[in-house]
């Protein structure tokens, strides 16, 4: 079958916005980083408009919990920008009111948890009140993204996913899952009863790799990771997030891109189209609330 590139619009379902010129600064990322610059809405589209984005999600980057009202105020402006994931510990006292404050908000899609901050999930569940927190979540029809997979998280959203079944879950960066030597197999088959789960999904920005010779230009090498995710989650759970700007330490806006369309071409042009477009709508729409499960 011939490779065609996708050249359709596209939704990027995954980059990061903050400002260190803020009074109060950020804690991510830091001074030194070469990331420690404005990233604004207005940065983002002179670089993605260019190439047919018409819609992106920003994906919060700090665990300070008024950086999701400054998110929300930062995108609110941009009708382009879709909406954002937050950022609420659901072990913090205020979690409720901060949930309840934020879930009549159209542009609030969900909240990360994961590998970020000192945050273990597959422990933190266990403590009182952390389900009780993602069951509020899910009530108001919102998901969760997980962070930086490696075996232990992909564990702890096995347990997740069997707590609440009715939650929506996100699975952020599985091209890059951190996976150590002579754990693969075990790796695999959690993967794989993790995508067994409909209500799982797979957000496959971080596909480009760094070789001893700078960026891995060959589709060759990152066939056979791709491969594992597309047999777990398939061509119905499977988008696209660029993890821009923190995509620039590898490569440019265009170049990641241009690989994972590269990586993507395989596919029937239909499939290419939910995985660029039609998918992360879908997932991302909030769900009417429904009440506790």
């Amino acid at each position: 079958m011939p490779l065609t590139l996708y050249s359709g619009p596209i939704i990027d379902s995954h980059l990061h916005l903050f400002d260190p010129r803020r009074p109060q600064g950020i804690p991510w990322p830091e001074p030194g980083n070469r990331l420690y610059a404005a990233h604004l809405p207005a940065d983002y589209w002179a670089l993605a408009g260019p190439h047919n984005v018409i819609g992106a999600i920003a994906v919060e980057a700090s665990p300070w919990r008024d950086d999701n009202r400054w998110l929300l105020d930062t995108l609110r402006s941009e009708p382009r920008m879709l909406g954002f994931v937050g950022n609420l510990d659901p072990l913090h006292p205020d979690f409720a009111a901060d949930l309840e404050a934020l879930a009549d908000e159209p542009l609030f899609l969900g909240l990360r948890y994961g590998n970020l901050w000192d945050r273990d999930l597959l422990q933190d569940q266990t403590r009182p009140g952390f389900i009780d927190g993602l069951r509020q979540l899910a009530a108001c029809g919102r998901g969760l993204d997980s962070a930086n997979p490696n075996p232990r998280l992909i564990k702890a959203l096995l347990h997740l996913s069997d707590a609440l079944p009715q939650l929506r879950i996100i699975v952020d960066h599985l091209p890059n899952a951190q996976v150590p030597a002579g754990e693969e197999a075990a790796y695999h088959a959690d993967l794989l009863r993790l995508g067994e789960r409909p209500n799982v999904f797979a957000k496959l920005a971080e596909i480009p790799q760094l070789g001893p010779h700078g960026l891995i230009t060959d589709t060759a090498f990152y066939h056979d990771r791709l491969a594992v995710l597309w047999e777990a989650f398939g061509e119905e759970r499977c988008f696209f997030g660029s993890d821009w700007p923190n995509s620039d330490h590898l490569a440019n806006f265009a170049t990641t891109l241009g690989l994972v369309k590269q990586c993507m071409a395989d596919k029937p042009e239909a499939v290419q189209a939910k995985f660029f477009l039609h998918n992360a709508v879908r997932i991302y729409t909030p769900t009417p609330p429904h009440g506790d499960q």
